[in-house]
């Protein structure tokens, strides 16, 4: 249930714009000192980030099924009018699954020969392991969508996610699987816009489907690579994601270290017309800074919404 929030945004008469970060828990930034003394616990932080931004991606769901109680306290310490995104179980996107992730009683849908593996993918499971896990990971995310706080289930595929036939059957099987629930797409393949054509028919398989394409702002020139491309492909959301620029870091293989990056103004401001453009064509506009070092990611987010307000672009305040 996306929430349209374009009233509340100051400035001009586009889409909402919601600037944040793509974590509030990261180790480093706990480390950082951006937080005040008094946060010292899990509710505390999540409710002062909430003074600071209206709105955060949730990546912890990730790597385990989130729980419906958890979202639930998610409710319950963030103002009326603040969003989560929330990244997809890695086995939803056909990512490995460590095999503690896995709930233990469904480690009987696994076929035997990969039970004792410390990995498991989604074909590894049974059909009806797999629709059971779609369907606790829809119900998990309940107690956000009845408070209007579900912004959008991120769906973030594997560089191995490549445009053939079976990617788009899947793309176009999504809307099935989260019935009632926004979805956006991200696609770490550079062969899906790897030319005009390409690009166009990505772009338009979305469209066809309501599907918000994530524009991404990463390194280039690796076969995970997708242009910064700014095009919105529904009328309800487009969505932008930063994973800085240094393509050193882009090959390490912690988070920690990939992620890496301070972006200066002028690469922040190049982004000012691209939001602005995404925020004509969507009700609502989500900007997630996923440069989650230290506090670079929420020192990068407060400016960018510094520079979108200046431009008289309509950013979601929040709500102190």
């Amino acid at each position: 249930m996306l929430r349209r929030m374009a009233g509340q945004a100051g400035g001009g008469s586009g889409g909402a714009v919601r600037v944040g970060t793509a974590s509030w828990t990261d180790p480093t930034l706990l480390k950082s000192g951006w937080y005040p003394k008094g946060a010292g616990d899990a509710e505390s932080r999540l409710r002062f980030y909430a003074t600071q931004f209206p709105i955060v991606e949730v990546d912890a769901t990730y790597y385990y099924l989130p729980r419906e109680q958890q979202a639930g306290l998610w409710v319950e310490r963030t103002p009326p009018d603040f969003v989560f995104n929330i990244k997809a179980f890695s086995l939803l996107t056909g990512h490995p699954t460590r095999r503690k992730a896995l709930p233990e009683d469904l480690l009987d849908e696994v076929a035997p020969e990969h039970r004792d593996k410390d990995r498991f993918y989604a074909s590894h499971l049974s059909a009806d392991g797999q629709a059971e896990v779609w369907r606790r990971f829809r119900d998990a995310l309940l107690p956000l969508d009845s408070a209007g706080k579900l912004g959008a289930v991120l769906m973030q595929y594997p560089e191995w996610f490549t445009p053939r036939r079976s990617s788009r059957e899947e793309l176009a099987a999504i809307r099935d699987r989260l019935p009632g629930y926004q979805v956006c797409v991200e696609l770490r393949n550079a062969t899906w816009m790897a030319t005009d054509h390409d690009r166009d028919r990505t772009l338009g398989l979305l469209r066809e489907h309501d599907l918000p394409f994530v524009c991404v702002d990463m390194p280039q020139g690796f076969r995970s690579s997708v242009p910064p491309v700014a095009e919105a492909t529904s009328p309800a959301l487009s969505v932008v994601r930063f994973h800085g620029r240094d393509p050193e870091a882009w090959q390490k293989k912690t988070v920690t270290e990939r992620f890496r990056y301070l972006y200066n103004e002028q690469e922040l401001a190049e982004w000012v017309p691209k939001v602005e453009h995404l925020s004509e064509q969507s009700r609502e506009v989500h900007v997630l800074m996923n440069n989650c070092y230290r506090d670079q990611a929420v020192t990068n987010a407060a400016q960018l919404a510094g520079l979108l307000s200046g431009a008289d672009v309509p950013v979601v305040p929040a709500t102190a």
